[in-house]
């Protein structure tokens, strides 16, 4: 156990700001431990958002050792390509370098105790959305994937549990997203706006069962937010997106992330070194919010 009396000049710090810096921990370390009550504020749980006060007594049950290297599940591996499942709550990469447990750093250590070189990141999917990742071991081919997501090589498929049921079962959803770069969030409408671009979104209905809907969508296009702005105004929102969809909905069901998770890719008419994955299809096979809500269907 260990304890911190907040002095003045400590007043008004974030909880986890504070505790990060202080003891050097990842923010997926410090939230799980938040999350399983071994940080306390003046003897209660706090947010990882409250403001210290001077004189505020600040808690940590985290045992020494208790942080242990992070896993990294690799889905396939070559000479040139590392594809792998990131977990929900980590962030793809971070490029303020404030973070750093990050996927791009979990790989990167696990290659270079290899005494290879580090990763290079090809693109990235969102904090709270889990799924396939693809990293390249060098730069030129860094390049190669990069110019292969640009003209739609690769085939992105994921899977999301929405409210309610969708009508008709499978079609496109086809909107315009505008995005607003200060809140980090998008919206969606009919007709053409300054700055807006085309989303496409394909979709076909998995399973129903209780209320609920598990989704496959195909990306036609990749834009921030794509599904999860899409399926709310659809009438669908995500099960646990409190940024597009219900709070209190998502607390009923205990979720806070959104599921939603990138579960299959598929390499297109792909050329030169990388010729050799045309037609290779990568995907997870469990998925955890699957099982959880539709018996693994």
């Amino acid at each position: 156990m260990e304890q911190w009396t907040i002095k003045k000049k400590e007043a008004g710090r974030r909880l986890d700001a504070f505790l990060m810096e202080t003891k050097n921990w990842p923010r997926s370390f410090f939230m799980k431990a938040l999350r399983t009550k071994k940080i306390k504020v003046n003897g209660k749980k706090e947010e990882a958002s409250y403001r210290l006060l001077e004189g505020d007594l600040l808690v940590s049950y985290v045992l020494e050792g208790e942080k242990k290297a992070s896993p990294v599940e690799i889905l396939y591996e070559d000479g040139n390509i590392l594809i792998v499942n990131k977990p929900a709550g980590l962030l793809s990469l971070d490029v303020t370098g404030k973070e750093k447990d990050t996927m791009l750093s979990r790989v990167s250590a696990l290659l270079k105790s290899r005494g290879e070189k580090e990763a290079y990141p090809v693109h990235r999917i969102d904090f709270n959305t889990s799924g396939i990742l693809i990293l390249a071991k060098n730069e030129e081919i860094g390049k190669l994937l990069d110019a292969a997501i640009k003209e739609r090589k690769i085939r992105k498929s994921y899977l999301c549990v929405v409210g309610g049921t969708l009508k008709p079962p499978e079609g496109t959803l086809k909107n315009q997203l505008f995005k607003d770069a200060r809140k980090n969030q998008v919206y969606v409408t009919e007709e053409a706006v300054k700055g807006s671009k085309t989303a496409i979104t394909e979709y076909r209905t998995r399973a129903v069962k209780n209320g609920l809907s598990l989704i496959e969508c195909r990306l036609i296009t990749g834009r921030t937010h794509q599904i999860r702005a899409q399926m709310a105004h659809a009438g669908h929102p995500l099960l646990g997106d409190d940024k597009y969809g219900e709070k209190t909905w998502n607390r009923k069901h205990g979720e806070r992330r959104q599921l939603l998770c990138s579960y299959k890719i598929t390499f297109g008419n792909m050329e030169g070194p990388l010729s050799y994955l045309s037609g290779k299809t990568i995907e997870i096979k469990n998925v955890g919010f699957v099982k959880k809500y539709f018996g693994g269907k």
